[in-house]
């Protein structure tokens, strides 16, 4: 019977962990629910409401969707209703199902009378509506989010260099071809200790023009709410720029722009080995090779003025004592 107690307890404290890590992979950041009224809402409103968020978590990780999926449900405008779920670009499918399957039973906890409801988790974003608002751009509400600690070394400089970062990040997005995730990532370097991790997405449903006209908005939201912020992040229902002073995406699951890239190493010297001498190598084969060659031209001259001794020598006649 302990026995029996003992398993039933430590399965229960297995379960533990994927629950908390469900919870961590959402890490809830916002939520905008607009009510529905009695007259504005019906069942079948509802059972469509059910079947998308149903749809949305089962086809999060299907192939081919990059972490991105829209669905919709109904036959007229009193009972439709749209959704769409979108993953941040550089996590896995684990990460990415965890999140949305958390989202779609949290954002009717949140929003149990909504008719339309955003709700924004540092992993994926779900929306859903009764409004069709695939491939459009949404850009309002915007919201931010920013780090209260200032930078504290020269601040014009640092906002300059986020500016810089998060833009790169934001072209990078925007320049996707049709079907890709449209996501960027960017490391700009600050000094020795720091750089600056910038990240940028659009819903890749958006063309080039709508995601690049998105997120440059968003970006210019940043000196309002957040300058000489180390770490900020706005968003909206059709994009989001994030940049920290942290590493807070995977850099070795994208392809993580460098800017700024910090200056060479110096060279490092080798220390010299005790009981040797100090004299390196360079100098010793810049005193051994002349010496060596000046050794064997003074041979090959020496070799040279011989012989044409002997020639010389050999052409005068010995003279054999006749007078001539």
């Amino acid at each position: 019977m302990n026995s029996l107690k003992f398993c039933i307890i430590l399965l229960s404290l297995l379960n533990i962990p994927i629950i908390i890590l469900a919870q961590e992979d959402a890490n809830y950041l916002y939520h905008i629910c607009e009510n529905a009224t009695t007259s504005t809402i019906n069942r079948a409103y509802r059972v469509n409401l059910n079947l998308v968020l149903s749809s949305l978590a089962s086809n999060a990780t299907r192939n081919n969707i990059n972490g991105f999926y829209s669905t919709s449900f109904g036959h007229n405008y009193t009972d439709q209703v749209y959704g769409q779920i979108i993953c941040r670009g550089d996590l896995s499918n684990t990460v990415c199902q965890n999140c949305v399957t958390f989202a779609t039973k949290d954002v009717v906890k949140r929003c149990p009378i909504g008719i339309a409801s955003i709700i924004f988790y540092d992993a994926c974003h779900l929306r859903y509506s009764n409004r069709n608002f695939f491939s459009r751009v949404d850009p309002n509400p915007f919201m931010s989010m920013w780090n209260t600690q200032n930078t504290t070394n020269d601040p014009q400089r640092f906002n300059n260099l986020v500016a810089t970062s998060v833009n790169d990040s934001a072209t990078q997005a925007a320049s996707a071809p049709p079907g890709a995730k449209k996501f960027g990532v960017t490391i700009t370097y600050v000094d020795g200790f720091q750089n600056i991790y910038s990240l940028a997405q659009c819903t890749p449903d958006l063309s080039s023009f709508s995601c690049n006209s998105c997120l440059r908005e968003a970006i210019s939201r940043l000196p309002n709410c957040c300058s000489s912020k180390i770490g900020a992040r706005v968003f909206s229902p059709s994009c989001y720029i994030h940049y920290e002073r942290f590493e807070f995406f995977d850099a070795t699951a994208v392809e993580a722009v460098s800017l700024f890239p910090p200056p060479p190493l110096p060279p490092v010297t080798l220390p010299v080995p005790e009981g040797k001498s100090a004299v390196s190598t360079v100098l010793i084969i810049a005193i051994v090779i002349p010496i060596a060659v000046t050794i064997v031209l003074c041979c090959m001259g020496f070799c040279f003025l011989r012989r044409r001794a002997r020639k010389t020598r050999y052409s005068v006649p010995e003279n054999d004592g006749k007078e001539h």
